[in-house]
């Protein structure tokens, strides 16, 4: 009986040692537990995502801010601004953490033929498929703010505008309330008025390239 009560009371030392003992929190570098780390890029243009500037001008991109795990991580860039045709210019930054997760982002840069800009294209525009209006207030020559861009109903957001040469108009690349979004094939029509006048805008069409819209032309007429 007293080898049995023995027994006992070593296997509770033991025990209670045992329960006693700290876990240890130490891990590898990189590593929690059995769990790899991995920091994903945190990729974004250094300064302004657009830039709008004249026809003949100097530009220099000035890159990207790549971040990963609080350390700069390598990226990579594509496209060209050509200054001597006005134009929307997309620069796209990509990088891939060790890891192989991608990030990426983008700059816009709009050259403008500063002879468009003498136009006021200001005004309320309907939407010819379902008399939703969309309208242009001018913020400087050739630049526009103009709510609800794609005619939808309820839309409220709005997003900047150029014409940057003629009769040719764009929503430049830019994230707005619904991501990002931007315009192809954008052409004013101006109107009919005596020689010497500056022709104001009486209807445009675009195309608008965002995830929740379609792709179909959709076309505003002056009201």
């Amino acid at each position: 009986m007293k080898r049995n009560i023995n027994l006992f009371a070593l296997l509770l030392s033991f025990m209670i040692i045992t329960s006693c003992k700290k876990d240890d929190f130490t891990y590898p570098e990189g590593q929690v537990g059995v769990s790899k780390i991995t920091y994903y890029i945190d990729l974004s243009p250094k300064g302004d995502q657009l830039i709008i500037i004249n026809k003949g001008d100097a530009y220099t991109d000035a890159g990207a801010n790549s971040i990963a795990g609080g350390k700069d991580a390598p990226y990579t860039s594509s496209g060209t601004v050509d200054t001597a045709t006005p134009g929307v210019y997309i620069i796209n930054y990509s990088a891939t953490n060790t890891d192989g997760f991608p990030s990426s982002s983008y700059r816009t840069v709009v050259v403008m033929d500063p002879a468009a800009g003498v136009k006021d294209l200001s005004g309320s525009f309907a939407r010819s498929s379902n008399g939703v209006v969309s309208v242009w207030t001018k913020v400087s020559p050739g630049i526009y703010t103009v709510i609800n861009p794609g005619g939808a109903p309820g839309v409220t957001w709005s997003v900047t505008v150029v014409n940057y040469s003629g009769n040719n108009i764009a929503i430049p690349q830019q994230e707005s309330a619904v991501g990002t979004f931007a315009s192809a094939n954008g052409v004013a029509t101006p109107g009919v008025v005596p020689p010497d006048v500056v022709s104001p805008m009486i209807s445009y069409s675009w195309n608008v390239i965002n995830g929740g819209y379609g792709g179909q032309s959709r076309t505003f007429n002056k009201i």
